[in-house]
């Protein structure tokens, strides 16, 4: 069977087939298109095609595919993928070269691919996080121009923040001049209603994300970000891989006896990351008696750490907890939550919440 190699880029890819004795039989440059995929690569023998993970990699996979092709869509991050490849000179016609050798020598690490109902959740929970980021800076940009003038906007949740303004005394040609933004707004708050009610519907059809709502501190999108991030629970060997995958845990440079530990590695989705932290800053506001052991066991960190890296251990520690839910087929239980690190364990049994 021939081994393809395909460097592929948002405008143009390269395309490298090897044949079983890894003589090189093709070469050519082609527009990153479907039509370009079929000609190039359509009549040719079903061959091993071997593809980096990218924004492009999903439907290039899938176009392969349909062209009766087996498609690997590979980790870049594996280096004995690119252990012939010259580090001095770099082209797209050595990267598809290289990738056609592993293709062929199977030196590749699949990556996984996301499913596609979780891709068009992820798909959703983009524009949502994107119209939501667009109200708060045209928030912004309002309360800077009425600070200018010495006005100031009562507190309140950004959804009511154009009838807020719409209370205060305002001159004319400010009133003028915010017209534009304000009705913006009004349409971006439509917008981002519309957008969590199907964020909604699709949390009351999925048994998944109804158990990990049960979680303290955990709402609907936190809960649908993380099910779609993740995709499939069985992929992941235990919590602490998946704290991993979320970039949650410390960077390190070690070497001998030298141990240096920074800042989180923030490798992995962003989104799912950052509503993480919100939920643990959310647990350490709380008061109820579900989230007392992980408040407990947060406090313990804040006094030796601090409370920022406190907050972003609890979103760690929450994240494990989550997927044991999710592996578990389980809802929360307080009664579980341990509130020492390993070493010193000691369980707090938290009274459950009254019916």
């Amino acid at each position: 069977m021939e081994s393809i190699g395909i460097d592929v880029h948002k405008v143009n890819s390269q395309v490298c087939v090897v044949g079983e004795n890894a003589e090189v039989l093709e070469e050519r440059r082609i527009q990153t298109d479907r039509e370009r995929f079929a000609a190039a690569l359509g009549k040719r023998p079903k061959a091993r095609v071997l593809i980096e993970a990218s924004t492009e990699s999903e439907w290039v996979a899938r176009c392969l595919e349909q062209l009766g092709h087996e498609v690997i869509v590979a980790d870049p991050n594996f280096a004995p993928m690119y252990a012939t490849r010259s580090k001095r000179v770099k082209t797209d016609r050595r990267d598809a070269r290289t990738l056609a050798q592993a293709c062929r020598l199977g030196a590749y690490r699949p990556a996984h691919r996301t499913s596609e109902e979780q891709r068009r959740v992820r798909a959703g929970l983009a524009v949502r996080e994107g119209l939501v980021r667009t109200r708060t800076r045209y928030i912004s940009l309002v309360r800077s121009l009425l600070r200018r003038e010495g006005i100031r906007v009562r507190s309140g949740a950004a959804s009511s923040f154009s009838a807020r303004v719409s209370e205060l005394s305002l001159p004319e040609w400010l009133a003028a001049e915010m017209a534009p933004v304000l009705a913006v707004m009004d349409k971006l708050n439509g917008e981002i209603r519309a957008a969590d009610d199907r964020i909604a519907k699709r949390a009351r059809e999925d048994e998944v994300v109804g158990r990990l709502c049960t979680a303290p501190g955990v709402g609907v999108v936190t809960a649908v970000a993380f099910r779609a991030t993740l995709d499939e629970a069985g992929r992941f060997r235990g919590a602490h891989q998946v704290e991993c995958y979320l970039g949650l845990v410390p960077r390190e440079m070690s070497s001998g006896e030298k141990q240096h530990r920074g800042g989180i590695t923030k490798s992995g989705n962003a989104r799912a990351r950052w509503l993480l932290v919100e939920a643990a800053w959310a647990i350490r506001r709380s008061r109820t008696a579900e989230s007392a052991g992980l408040r407990m066991w947060a406090q313990r960190i804040e006094a030796r750490r601090g409370k920022r890296v406190a907050t972003v251990a609890l979103a760690r520690r929450l994240a494990g907890i989550l997927f044991a839910m999710w592996r578990d087929r389980t809802c929360f239980e307080p009664r579980k939550i341990r509130t020492v690190e390993p070493g010193r364990l000691r369980t707090v049994a938290v009274a459950p919440k009254a019916a």
